[in-house]
C-alpha cells in the first residue's frame, strides 16, 4: 500500500514523518495538477488571439479591396470628377462636425456646457490595445445598445 493510499484509509495509524511526507506529495501533486491546468489556458489563449488578429488582418483586407473598388466603379459609372474645391470643402464641413460632436462628448461627460469648453487641437492617438481588449470594448459597447 502506497504512503497516499495509507493516508486516504487509515491515517491514525501513521507516524507524524509518514502523515507529513503525505501531505507533501499531495500538495506537490495539487501545483502540479493546477501548473498543468494554466499551461493548458495559456495555449488556449495564444491560439484564439492568433486566429483573432488573422481575421482582423483578413477583414482590413477586404475592406480596403472593397474602398479600392467603390471609387473605380464610381467614376466608372458617372465618368465625372468632383472638383477640388467641392472635395475641401466637404473636408472641412467634416472636421467641423468632428470637433462639435468631441466637443459635445467632452461637455456630457464633464457635465457642463459647450460654452465652456474650447477644443484646440485633436490629435489621433495609435491603438496600442491587445486584439481581446478591443473585441471586449465593441462587446461592451453592442450590450449597452441593445
Amino acid at each position: 500500500m502506497t504512503l497516499l493510499e495509507r493516508l486516504s484509509v487509515a491515517s491514525h495509524e501513521m507516524t507524524l514523518a509518514e502523515r507529513f511526507f503525505a501531505s507533501v506529495q499531495v500538495a506537490l501533486m495539487g501545483i502540479g495538477i493546477v501548473f498543468a491546468a494554466l499551461f493548458m489556458l495559456f495555449l488556449i489563449i495564444k491560439v484564439l488571439e492568433k486566429g483573432v488578429a488573422q481575421s482582423d488582418v483578413g477583414a482590413k483586407k477586404k475592406k480596403d479591396q472593397e474602398v479600392a473598388s467603390v471609387p473605380a466603379q464610381a467614376t466608372a459609372d458617372t465618368k465625372e470628377e468632383a472638383a477640388p474645391e467641392e472635395d475641401a470643402a466637404q473636408d472641412t464641413q467634416e472636421q467641423e462636425q468632428l470637433v462639435a460632436v468631441i466637443t459635445a462628448a467632452v461637455a456630457a461627460s464633464l457635465h457642463t456646457s459647450t460654452h465652456n469648453i474650447v477644443v484646440r487641437n485633436i490629435v489621433r492617438t495609435n491603438d496600442t490595445a491587445p486584439a481581446w481588449n478591443r473585441l471586449g470594448r465593441i462587446q461592451q459597447i453592442n450590450r449597452q445598445l441593445h
